[in-house]
């Protein structure tokens, strides 16, 4: 029962990072595409740990997983909003298809 909840966890971490891999190539800028990415990161990659943890059990092997995964969980957010925060300073423009943009109005404030 527990290899069967396992697998069934791999399976769907394996579907988000699939449909995070298509949303990488079919949407239209960098900041759709980062968020994809690192939303398909965090949840796929720690479904597939979480999968493999219930199949190996609770050994050395599985608070080695438990480590990873709560490394990707805190880790993971944190580089995907400092990588759009310096896509946004840096002037990578959103597509046109974009609706709103709330930053538009307000100065980008360095840090000097």
């Amino acid at each position: 029962m527990i290899n069967s909840l396992g697998v069934f966890f791999i399976i769907i971490g394996l579907i988000f990072d699939v449909i995070g891999g298509i949303g990488l190539v079919r949407l239209p800028d960098v900041y759709s595409r980062l968020q994809a990415a690192f939303k398909c990161v965090t949840i796929g990659t720690s479904n597939i740990l979480l999968g493999v943890l219930l199949i190996v059990g609770f050994n050395a092997t599985g608070m080695k997983i438990l480590v990873c995964a709560a490394f990707l969980i805190f880790t993971a957010p944190v580089a995907a909003h400092a990588l759009l925060r310096a896509a946004r300073r840096s002037g990578v423009p959103l597509t046109l298809q974009s609706v709103v943009d709330q930053y538009e109005s307000e100065d980008v404030k360095t840090d000097e």
